[in-house]
């Protein structure tokens, strides 16, 4: 600091800060140890009634906040606390506030199928912003249109050169069709068609719009006899649509199926129907925590820490988070 003509002058600084709630404590201490810093202590507690306090432990001020909570199980009650956190740091003078949600709360209701439905991931965009939000952060969102429904810039984050690396290495060698499992994943597919130098196979399904998670799968649209299919996909729930999928792909002439995913969110029955369903490897990363009891046998967690990092840093240094995913001769 510096006196000059009766003013004062501060010489530009800029702090990161990163916190995290309590959702996901291994993914947010792995992404500060990529970061090379530490989580920024608070104190988070709940009352009998359910409610929730938190606060900072340290000044805020001025600070680039970057406050990390996955949606997982109980999503509502992780929302609520990253929400309160957001309104902590704003009222205590941070400078700019970043939402980082690996996976994000009710992203796949992002329209109306028929009349007197919400659309609540913009709710949910909403009440970030309302919270004091001024940049938000996420991972593979259901739909690439949800980042304007936030008023404000949108990090949407990639797991595909990750996982395509992954399958390049463990699979390389293989005759390889890369699958949609459904018409709303074609544009994901075609982006791994570019990296893997693979065919293309499309499941045409329909959804019994009266049954959640209830899929009926009819045919395949594409060649996938005599070779290994890459199912791709943005989550992974209850597991029927890629069962389902796989099974179909068999009937087909398949010589083995292997499932990449995100979000391992593996609600029950998931783990015991996907661990039926003859699949070679599920592939997912660890956006979501997945408890001890939802593991099986051919389930492969990816951290999704360095990437989470990287753009981190991007962001705080005002650098291209961008550039993290450019793909030669793909749109991304």
């Amino acid at each position: 600091m510096s006196t000059q003509n009766g003013g004062i002058t501060l010489a530009a600084q800029k702090r990161l800060l990163v916190s995290a709630g309590r959702s996901h404590p291994e993914l947010a201490e792995e992404v500060a140890a990529q970061l090379g810093a530490e989580l920024s202590p608070i104190t988070a507690r709940d009352f009998a009634n359910g409610e929730m306090f938190v606060r900072f432990e340290e000044s805020v001020r001025g600070c680039d906040v970057f406050i990390l909570q996955t949606h997982t199980d109980p999503l509502n009650k992780w929302i609520m606390e990253q929400l309160i956190m957001v309104d902590a740091a704003k009222r205590a003078s941070a400078k700019r506030i970043t939402v980082v949600a690996p996976f994000l709360g009710y992203a796949r209701q992002d329209k109306k199928h028929r009349g007197r439905e919400p659309i609540t991931a913009r709710l949910m965009m909403d009440l970030l912003r309302t919270a004091g939000a001024d940049r938000v952060m996420t991972v593979d969102l259901h739909t690439s249109q949800i980042q304007g429904f936030f008023d404000g810039p949108v990090d949407h984050l990639f797991a595909l050169p990750m996982l395509s690396d992954y399958v390049k290495q463990h699979y390389g060698d293989e005759p390889i069709t890369v699958v949609s499992p459904d018409a709303g994943r074609v544009r994901v597919a075609e982006r791994w068609t570019d990296v893997l130098g693979s065919p293309l196979a499309i499941i045409h399904k329909r959804r019994d719009p009266d049954v959640p998670n209830e899929v009926r799968v009819f045919e395949v649209v594409g060649d996938v006899r005599d070779r290994l299919c890459v199912v791709v996909d943005d989550m992974i729930d209850t597991g029927g649509t890629i069962a389902k999928a796989a099974e179909t792909l068999f009937e087909n002439g398949a010589r083995d199926v292997v499932v990449t995913a995100t979000h391992g969110i593996l609600s029950d029955p998931a783990a015991k129907r996907l661990a039926a369903s003859g699949i070679a490897e599920v592939v997912v990363t660890n956006t979501l925590p997945i408890p001890e009891e939802r593991y099986f046998d051919q389930l492969t967690v990816l951290s999704i820490a360095p990437v989470l990092a990287k753009a981190i840093r991007e962001v705080f240094s005002d650098g291209s988070v961008t550039q993290m995913f450019e793909i030669p001769n793909a749109d991304i």
